[in-house]
């Protein structure tokens, strides 16, 4: 057997210029995907060089599932002071919830000052400081690496209850167990969809690849339930349209669904039910978590066809 051997390639001969060449690059949806797998979100609406006063930011781009900001700045060199003030400056003209700086090579000094962004700023905001290599074998074709340098701490920033407290309670707890072995469930069946960064929040969003809705897991321990539903966040029209092929959606699905229109509210559910989620039994939750991949699978492609 022939066995090749790494070669690191320089990034600069690959993307000459960051803006019209790496930024391009990363822009385009099969790209940009290699970094959702890193930040757990799925990016989508994004725009190159947006203005924050006379600065231009690399990449704009929102979470389809939750709307979060996220901005991306591209430094293909050593990282300097100068982008570190970059990257402030557009997270706070922006209102960019998460912040990801790529560059050639992470100084030191860098990554201990995204290191105490993430333990000292705002419990909403999350820094990530990425290295960009490229790699090669012999004569193929270079592939590029995004290796994390620094990224925000799960139980420090993500998880953190926003009163400031540090703790988390027991039912936080059991929720960030679950969507731990819910992930790798996710990733041994060859992650049908993107995984979430896990957290200690009850409900866990899955993209459909439209802003106007997306497919919600919540888990609801005290009534011994985990609700698969389509979660409509403010359009009562689009309700009314999958609800006049209520009976179409049902019978492709198999099985009946809760129409929620939710009058008084903004959003709407459709929701179906897998009884026997227990956090103090954990015997059923392979069972329970590959039912719920399958069904989030199956109602997401379903309802893509009538939205």
């Amino acid at each position: 057997m022939s066995i090749g051997r790494l070669e690191e390639v320089d990034i600069r001969t690959l993307w000459k210029h960051e803006q019209y060449d790496f930024s391009e690059w990363l822009s385009k949806n099969e790209n940009i995907e290699i970094l959702n797998d890193i930040l757990g979100l799925t990016l989508v609406d994004i725009s190159k060089e947006t203005y924050v006063g006379s600065y231009r930011c690399d990449l704009f781009a929102k979470d389809e599932t939750t709307g979060t900001k996220v901005i991306i700045e591209n430094q293909l060199e050593t990282s300097n002071h100068d982008h570190l003030g970059k990257i402030i400056t557009y997270a706070s003209g922006l209102d960019a919830k998460v912040v990801v700086w790529i560059v050639k090579q992470a100084r030191e000094e860098h990554r201990s000052a995204i290191e105490w962004l993430n333990n000292n700023t705002n419990n909403n905001v999350n820094f990530f400081l990425i290295e960009l290599h490229a790699y090669k074998i012999g004569n193929s074709d270079p592939a590029p690496m995004f290796k994390v340098v620094e990224e925000p701490n799960d139980f420090i920033k993500t998880n953190k209850p926003s009163g400031g407290n540090d703790t988390i309670n027991k039912s936080q707890a059991q929720r960030l167990e679950f969507w731990e072995q819910f992930n790798e469930v996710v990733i041994a069946r060859g992650k049908p969809f993107n995984p979430r960064k896990p957290s200690t929040d009850h409900w866990y969003n899955v993209a459909i690849g439209t802003s106007k809705a997306y497919i919600d897991i919540i888990l609801v321990n005290k009534d011994s339930y985990i609700g698969i539903e389509l979660y409509i966040s403010d359009n009562k029209e689009l309700f009314d349209k999958l609800f006049t092929e209520k009976e179409k959606i049902e019978k492709e699905l198999g099985f009946t669904l809760e129409w929620k229109r939710l009058e008084g509210s903004k959003a709407s559910r459709i929701m179906y039910k897998i009884e026997g989620l227990d956090f103090d039994e954990h015997d059923n939750y392979n069972e329970l978590m590959n039912k719920t991949i399958d069904l989030v699978v199956l109602m997401r492609d379903t309802f893509k066809k009538y939205i």
